[in-house]
């Protein structure tokens, strides 16, 4: 049983392993009322496995009819993930649960017609995002049936203070054999979520698993994905005198997984690890010297090169975890993480590791979240669609101390 600290927010989480629906809820009902006992829920989030997807429905009603939710929202996973515990292979689904006075939950729903070529956003809030702390928004899609690169540009053109996380639900195959939970609806289809604003705090923290290599190098001639030159010499000649640095041990691993960080915010006076968005570096051209990413950029932005493997991943996951502390007086109260379905035992060989470094790092909080085939999370002020990442939300009490802008 995992205990909040007394708290004016207040959070719980509960694991399942029952195959059989009403059994889940009913083990999933009892731990989130040991822990909040009767307490309004003001937003409730399922993660369920594809195991569930044919009793989503009953489950969900379940929940909504014992719990009574203002909001519920929530879809299925390649896994789920609860306190300390990742959920990669069979049947399991994870609930949780917050009171939140003072906190606005707007429910967000969306679908895309592919007849007409366009979003239909269904009464989708005006934000207030005027005040102290930006809003955000955690969001769940469709991979099938879902343009998300046209979701993040329509946030960020209505609401572009605003961050959202959240990740692509996994578990299905083809069209309609995701779920996505929304209140008293579960669909197939679109995107669902909720936007969060007023009394409260949310860090978000974006580990992309790399590891920079190499000096950083200014961009001095691009066009669209394909970058001719950093600092005046070919990209390539770059690329091969970073490589040549490189411990044969160093080597081997770039060879496996090699990618490119491009600044985001080149206002800033230094970078970090967390600066950079990673994207995959797609090719070279011999001739040319020019290498192919997998993005767009633009001259006169700073590049690193990146390695990514499972000590790569279990640093960079420590490093922001621990500089996120370090920025924030409020205690963490509770989370969210979305894990990329290609991290996990596959990559770190063991079990339940990105839920054991946010047990270590952060406290047995109420932790809750799934295993995506694609992560959201804000880099730089701006919200990507990340692969490989670990997408978290930590959640606390406003810094009463600071007046000093919104948290990010």
């Amino acid at each position: 049983m995992i205990l909040t600290p007394p708290s004016t927010l207040r959070f719980a989480s509960a694991l399942t392993r029952h195959g059989d629906a009403q059994a889940a809820a009913n083990e999933l009902i009892r731990a989130i009322r040991e822990q909040l006992g009767f307490s309004r829920i003001d937003v409730a989030f399922l993660f369920i496995s594809a195991q569930h997807a044919d009793q989503a429905d009953a489950l969900s009603q379940a929940l909504r009819t014992a719990l009574g939710p203002d909001t519920l929202v929530g879809c299925t996973g390649e896994g789920v993930i609860a306190t300390g515990r990742e959920i990669e292979t069979g049947p399991a689904a994870t609930l949780w649960a917050a009171h939140l006075p003072g906190v606005i939950v707007h429910p967000l729903r969306l679908s895309f017609s592919a007849i007409h070529d366009q979003l239909s956003l269904h009464d989708w809030p005006e934000l207030d995002d005027a005040g102290e702390t930006a809003p955000v928004m955690l969001l769940f899609a469709d991979p099938f049936s879902t343009p998300l690169q046209d979701v993040l540009t329509l946030i960020e053109e209505r609401y572009p203070r605003t961050r959202a996380l959240g990740g692509l639900a996994g578990g299905g195959q083809d069209q309609a054999e995701n779920r996505l939970f929304l209140d008293e609806e579960v669909y197939t289809d679109g995107l669902v979520g909720v936007a969060l604003s007023g009394n409260i705090a949310v860090r978000t923290v974006i580990s992309q698993g790399c590891r920079p290599i190499g000096d950083r190098f200014i961009v001095t001639k691009a066009e669209h994905n394909v970058i001719q030159e950093l600092g005046g010499v070919p990209a390539l000649h770059c690329l091969q005198t970073v490589f040549g640095q490189l411990s044969s041990d160093e080597r081997a691993q770039a060879q496996q997984a090699l990618h490119i960080g491009v600044a985001m915010d080149e206002q800033r006076p230094h970078f970090t690890r967390g600066d950079f968005l990673i994207r995959n570096l797609i090719g070279a051209d011999q001739q040319t010297g020019a290498i192919v990413v997998g993005d767009v950029v633009q001259e006169g932005q700073t590049v690193q090169f990146q390695v990514r493997d499972a000590q790569a991943a279990d640093e960079d996951l420590h490093a922001l975890l621990a500089s996120s502390l370090l920025a924030e007086s409020p205690r963490p109260l509770g989370a969210l993480l979305f894990s990329c379905c290609g991290r996990g035992k596959g990559l770190f060989g063991v079990p339940n590791h990105d839920a054991a470094v946010l047990g270590e790092q952060l406290g047995a909080i109420p932790l809750a979240g799934f295993f995506a085939q694609g992560e959201l999370g804000p880099v730089g002020g701006r919200n990507f669609l990340h692969g490989y990442t670990a997408s978290i939300a930590i959640f606390s009490e406003p810094d009463r101390s600071s007046q000093s802008g919104p948290n990010h």
